[in-house]
Order: structure tokens, then C-alpha cells, then sequence
């Protein structure tokens, strides 16, 4: 394979995707909990800080396994220093566009759905389907 073709496994068939689906899920799941238990006001804050792991996470899943082989590990390792900078830029600039434009805002709802959606890739390895080959 060429070190400029990239991966042509569709996103969903990505071994990362298991991770980001139950990020996913548990950011809705914690601001619907939010949003019942505390109000409008933290279900939308906690969403907001959900989103602010989960979309740089995104991000990163699709620029890291763009490439894959032997041959590709240069660009591999490229594409994961560009996903990881990325990732980081885009962390920093939601944080601020939701902190100096949402109106009113839990600060507490953010940074704690915001933890708690990326310690859902603390369990990454046990989400994703490995193979081992058999010596």
C-alpha cells in the first residue's frame, strides 16, 4: 500500500469506534440525568462539556487511522501527532466558545461530564475487539 492511500475501512469498522460510541452515550445519558435532576440550565451545560471531549475525540480517531501497513509508518505517526495537536486546538477553543458564549452556564455540569465522558476512554481497552494471532 502506498504511504499516501489512505485506510479504506469505513469509520464504524475502526476499532476506536466501540470507545467513541460509549462516549457517546454516556454524555447524552449524563445530561438527560442532568437535565432531570438539576434543570435545563445544567442538562445543557453538562451536554456542552460532553461535546467538548467527544467532538475533539472524533477528530482525532478520524485523522490518526486514516493510514494503515507497514509502509505507511511514517505517515501513521504523523497523523497521530496531527490528531493529538488538533484534538488539543479544538479541546481549547470549544472550552472557551461555550464559556464566553452560552449564557447561563454550570461550570460544575461542564467539567464534570466533560470528565466523565473521557474517563470512558480510561475503559478503551476493554471496548475494543482484539485479535491475537496464535503463534
Amino acid at each position: 500500500m502506498d504511504t499516501r492511500t489512505p485506510n479504506r475501512l469505513p469509520f464504524h469498522r475502526l476499532p476506536v469506534f466501540p470507545v467513541l460510541l460509549a462516549q457517546l452515550v454516556v454524555l447524552l445519558i449524563a445530561a438527560v440525568v442532568l437535565w432531570q435532576w438539576r434543570g435545563t440550565v445544567a442538562g445543557y451545560s453538562g451536554l456542552c462539556g460532553g461535546l467538548i471531549c467527544w467532538l475533539p475525540n472524533l477528530y482525532f480517531a478520524h485523522k490518526a487511522f486514516r493510514f494503515s501497513g507497514a509502509r505507511a509508518a511514517q505517515a501513521i505517526v504523523r497523523s497521530f501527532y496531527a490528531g493529538e495537536m488538533g484534538k488539543l486546538i479544538l479541546t481549547a477553543v470549544l472550552f472557551a466558545l461555550t464559556f464566553a458564549g452560552v449564557k447561563p452556564l454550570e461550570a460544575l455540569a461542564v467539567f464534570g461530564v466533560f470528565l466523565l465522558t473521557q474517563a470512558v476512554s480510561w475503559f478503551a481497552p476493554l471496548l475494543m475487539r482484539t485479535r491475537y494471532s496464535k503463534p
